[in-house]
């Protein structure tokens, strides 16, 4: 990247995180998060109680992108046809024709996904890993960009299923909003942007324009300091005491691919160990398993294992 170019793309990165923040008035670091995850060609889970603007949130990044956007109201009673689609036979052809469900458009809001049973849940698996679906031995691919943002509640509130491993697996990120502040919730009350903002909010990209943002993050530079940095946390995860499961390929390809997108969002064209650092949280701790697995407290406890690691790796000079 030369360096005009360079700050134009930080320019107009700075407007997608603007025009997001018009609407979701609180912590700055979700809607960072976000957009890394969206960059990244990834997937994204929100979780936290209800009311502090999650859905609010997805539905803000996906007015800022001109492209199809689809939200999905998870329920028990959900199928996976209900998600994916389903064939009707047609009288006049006498042929079955399918129609595709919500899941074919670009952006995808899963609403509530832990309210839904886990064979529901399964529907997604597919489109989120490999961008098709397959239905009646015939594969659609799912057009690009494609990113599920799904939103769930703690585990503790009635009326949820667990999400498993292998679903946690391809969400790129884990996000928490927590609650805002003061000031902000004052003007949440008084502005009531979900309402107001959300209705009057304009693309600030195209379709087109995410994807070449996407291949770019491919040539965002890693150095070999950063590598071993980054090869020393996930070593350490396998080894920990605390950890019954430790961080896998993926989960390791995973972060880097977020740090190249926080790169990008930052102006830079390479990674350093700050971007590593910043993001080990949310994109490492619903990947590994501590000794605690299942208990109220277990979500918490991972990312404090995840913190204390990458607080003790060295930092490469």
């Amino acid at each position: 990247m030369n360096e005009q170019f360079n700050q134009e793309l930080t320019n107009r990165l700075a407007l997608l995180r603007e025009n997001v923040s018009k609407v979701f008035l609180g912590n700055e670091e979700v809607v960072n998060q976000l957009i890394v995850g969206l960059l990244a060609n990834g997937h994204v889970l929100i979780e936290d109680v209800p009311g502090v603007g999650k859905t609010i949130l997805a539905r803000a990044l996906a007015k800022s992108i001109q492209c199809s956007f689809s939200r999905i109201q998870l329920t028990p009673d959900m199928l996976p046809s209900d998600i994916l689609g389903v064939s009707v036979y047609n009288e006049q052809t006498h042929t079955f024709d399918f129609k595709k469900g919500p899941i074919f458009a670009n952006i995808i809001l899963a609403d509530e996904i832990n309210r839904t049973t886990p064979r529901t849940q399964s529907a997604l698996l597919e489109a989120m890993n490999e961008a098709q679906v397959s239905i009646d031995r015939v594969t659609y691919k799912l057009d690009r960009p494609f990113m599920v943002i799904a939103t769930q509640n703690p585990f503790e509130f009635e009326g949820t299923y667990f999400l498993p491993e292998n679903q946690l697996d391809r969400f790129m990120l884990r996000v928490t909003i927590g609650y805002p502040s003061p000031e902000q919730e004052a003007r949440i009350i008084l502005e009531q942007p979900g309402k107001v903002a959300l209705e009057n909010l304009q693309p600030v990209f195209t379709g087109g324009e995410i994807i070449e943002l996407q291949e770019m993050v491919d040539k965002v530079s890693v150095s070999e300091d950063v590598m071993e940095y980054t090869l020393r946390f996930i070593s350490a995860t396998r080894n920990h005491s605390h950890l019954d499961l430790g961080l896998s390929p993926r989960g390791g390809q995973a972060l880097v691919r977020a740090a190249q997108a926080n790169a990008m969002l930052n102006g830079r064209d390479y990674i350093i160990p700050e971007d590593i650092k910043g993001l080990a949280v949310p994109v490492c701790s619903h990947r590994v398993l501590s000794k605690s697995y299942l208990e109220s407290s277990e979500s918490a406890s991972r990312e404090s294992i995840i913190k204390q690691i990458i607080d003790e790796i060295e930092v490469p000079v």
